[in-house]
């Protein structure tokens, strides 16, 4: 990073040490291109003899916009026109494209500042290239349009007259590399369609579930109903005898649900034949270690743990007993929710093709590199034998940061050396064979002073976990509010064992956190004589930097504070008092995954349902909204998901180990005639962009039973929302 000058493999290097981004491929010929034919100048960048510009998206895209807003940083350094770029989907190979991880509302601030600096570094090549060709310096030249110029001599040239020499230069060394004023910015900052969407809206192939190989074999898993039971028998001649099935397969399990379980694989020339046979399919499991797991066992396990000491704390601070033995007024509730699956719309899927020691792969998923390192070690391969092509995720919601269904359809495809196999889930497998999101149960308290300031408060959460340690997604944050922001505060946990795999659900962990903290603060609030706005006003104080731990950036009580007077101005929160009888607005604030975010709803109760009129959203991701359309698509998906996974009926149940779920009528999202108004803003701030994929969900879940609340004074506590809570 400190060399003036980087040789190709030291940029290389460097690059990945600064976290990713542009890196220039050392396996691309640079040199040596035959005249008129395109110039590839790096990894991500190819110029085209008419000037058009191939610019490489490399993150999978799930819907985030991902596939066109990083393009767009690298197009706005190079100074190209949009109009001149076509994108193209890269592989998946994180040694020469950096971090291609798609979860966690991550991609913008990683990407940021790299991927800029990408298009900058491209820039300055082509610049330099002109300067050495005219013999000026290259500060004396000017760029925009796809075109450097001289403004001493009047000369113009095109980027596609200068590719060839550009490639010849040596790279810039990153940190001498100067990016725009935002000032400048003519492509960051508009709203720009997301490349594949004329595709999709034509109904083009472009989805794992299109894809196709010649000679390809359609397969079918039949794997345990509970999770953990093991295989015994099955009557695999007679399925082989079955017409239009190739092969059947036994897959033997390792123990793990990110990798193989115990099932059988049949194979066909279609996937509705594989699907048929599979129905003549008996098969004998060995469910007895896992039966014993069912939804009315964990509730009555948590019931009685929410009774006694927890298994230990999250955090303590200050006398807690004595700050509750003090107290003027005390509240307290239980809350909890269920578990949930994804429902992504595309089933998961996997193409795979095993010949001559290596595989190749071709997936919707959110997560290449951990996939290939599941693959690597199930089918004894290194990693380098397995190649990851990404395709369009047609939902993802972090059930694709997964890779079960990729080493499903590699140890298939490895016991058929030479044959393409795509391993497709059907509806049922979809979310009966998911990671899902943890039920949870929340016991809280809250003491207040004399004066109604929140003096005390307490947790103790109970949710699933093993060795002591919660399941992944389950995790509560030390953090979580209104941890930090008062000083005597006690968060502790319980677990419970199940047999479910858990797995991140959009927003993951504050889906559930910002239901149960804000909805009961909001009763903390009433308690106090003021609404939850005003409460949470007064617990963030003066506008100041919190720690939230070594890895992460601070809370900034300012912004939060920025986005809950800008949402109570925005949805005329002081006039809700005169709203008709049996109508309401609810007040939620969240902060997660670097995004401040503050809602309100409005609410009626209309044939015994709940009806959201309008959702106004305030949110603070940073100085710039990089594509401010697909910024507001994200906004508005949130707030649709969240009224799903509390009105549409979510939730997932398990009866001796086994989910009863098998299909979107038990399972049912969001429906269009359900879906409000949704008002969303953007409050600036000088702190870099920050990611729009999940933080606005998890206020609108609160802000709902808030809400309702104040429409109708029945306060719900359990999800999913359904008409017997208003009989």
């Amino acid at each position: 990073m400190n060399a003036p000058i980087l040789s190709r493999r030291r940029f290389l290097s460097a690059s990945l040490v600064a976290g990713g981004g542009l890196l220039f491929d050392l396996n691309i010929p640079l040199a040596g291109a035959a005249e008129g034919t395109p110039q590839i100048l790096t990894a991500f960048v190819r110029i085209l003899p008419d000037n058009r510009v191939i610019i490489g998206a490399k993150n999978a895209e799930i819907g985030q916009g991902a596939k066109t807003m990083l393009p767009m940083l690298i197009a706005e350094e190079m100074d190209v026109d949009w109009a001149q770029v076509t994108i193209e989907q890269t592989h998946a190979d994180q040694k020469i494209f950096g971090g291609q991880t798609a979860g966690g509302s991550r991609t913008t601030p990683r990407e940021w500042l790299p991927t800029r600096k990408a298009g900058a570094a491209a820039r300055a090549m082509l610049v330099a290239a002109a300067a050495q060709q005219w013999g000026v310096a290259p500060a004396t030249l000017k760029t925009g349009s796809g075109k450097v110029s001289d403004p001493a001599s009047g000369r113009s040239i095109s980027y596609a007259a200068l590719a060839a020499a550009a490639a010849q230069q040596p790279p810039p060394d990153p940190a001498t590399l100067t990016l725009k004023d935002p000032k400048d910015f003519r492509i960051i900052g508009q709203s720009i369609g997301g490349v594949d969407t004329p595709a999709i809206v034509a109904g083009k192939p472009l989805f794992g579930i299109d894809f196709k190989l010649p000679g390809m074999l359609y397969a079918v898993l039949e794997t345990c109903p509970a999770f953990g039971g093991t295989f015994k028998t099955a009557n695999l001649d007679a399925v082989k005898a079955l017409p239009g099935v190739a092969h059947v397969l036994t897959i033997k399990g390792d123990g793990t649900p990110e990798s193989l379980f115990d099932g059988v694989a049949i194979l066909s020339t279609s996937w509705w034949s594989a699907n048929q046979a599979r129905e003549a399919l008996k098969v004998e499991w060995d469910m007895s270690a896992v039966s014993g797991f069912s939804t009315e066992g964990y509730a009555v396990q948590a019931a009685e743990r929410l009774k006694g000491k927890a298994d230990g704390d999250i955090v303590r601070a200050g006398d807690v007993d004595a700050a509750f033995a003090g107290a003027a007024k005390t509240v307290s509730a239980q809350y909890d929710y269920p578990f949930l699956a994804h429902g992504t719309l595309e089933p998961q899927n996997c193409t795979a093709l095993f010949e001559d020691g290596a595989v190749e792969i071709w997936a919707p998923t959110q997560n290449p590199e951990s996939g290939r390192g599941l693959v690597a070690k199930a089918l004894n391969l290194p990693p380098d034998k397995i190649r990851i092509n990404f395709t369009r995720i047609g939902g993802g919601f972090g059930r694709r940061l997964m890779n079960d269904y990729m080493v499903q359809a590699a140890a298939i495809a490895a016991q058929l050396p030479g044959v393409p196999v795509k391993l497709l889930y059907n509806r049922q497998q979809d979310i009966q064979r998911d990671f899902y999101r943890p039920a949870g149960w929340h016991g809280f308290r809250a003491a207040l002073d004399k004066a109604g300031k929140l003096t005390a408060f307490h947790d103790h959460f109970v949710t699933f976990g093993k060795d002591g340690k919660p399941v992944r997604s389950a995790e509560m944050p030390a953090t979580e509010i209104p941890a930090g922001l008062i000083d005597t505060v006690l968060l502790e946990q319980s677990f419970l064992s199940s047999n479910m795999p858990t797995g991140w659900l959009r927003a993951p962990g504050s889906n559930a956190l910002a239901f149960v903290t804000q909805a009961f603060l909001d009763e903390v609030a009433q308690a106090a004589g003021k609404d939850l706005p005003t409460l949470m006003l007064e617990l963030l104080g003066e506008p100041r930097e919190l720690p939230r731990g070594p890895n992460a950036p601070p809370f900034v009580t300012g912004r939060a504070k920025g986005v809950i007077e800008k949402v109570v101005a925005l949805s005329g929160w002081a006039d809700r008092g005169k709203l008709p009888k049996g109508r309401g607005k609810g007040f939620a604030f969240y902060y997660s995954h670097m995004g401040y975010f503050a809602e309100v709803l409005e609410v009626a109760l209309i044939d015994g349902m709940p009806k959201v009129a309008t959702v106004w959203v305030a949110g603070d991701v940073g100085s710039q909204i990089i594509n401010p359309m697909n910024a507001l698509h994200q906004a508005q998906g949130s707030v649709i998901e969240g009224l799903g996974q509390a009105l549409a009926g979510q939730k997932i149940t398990q009866v001796a180990g086994a989910v009863e779920q098998a299909n979107f009528d038990t399972h049912p999202l969001q429906r269009i005639p359900d879906t409000p108004q949704i008002i969303v803003e953007f409050v600036k701030t000088d702190y870099p962009p920050t990611g729009m994929g999940e933080p606005a969900l998890p206020p609108v879940i609160p802000a709902l039973v808030n809400a309702l609340h104040a429409a109708t004074g029945k306060r719900i506590r359990t999800l999913p929302i359904v008409p017997e809570m208003f009989a």
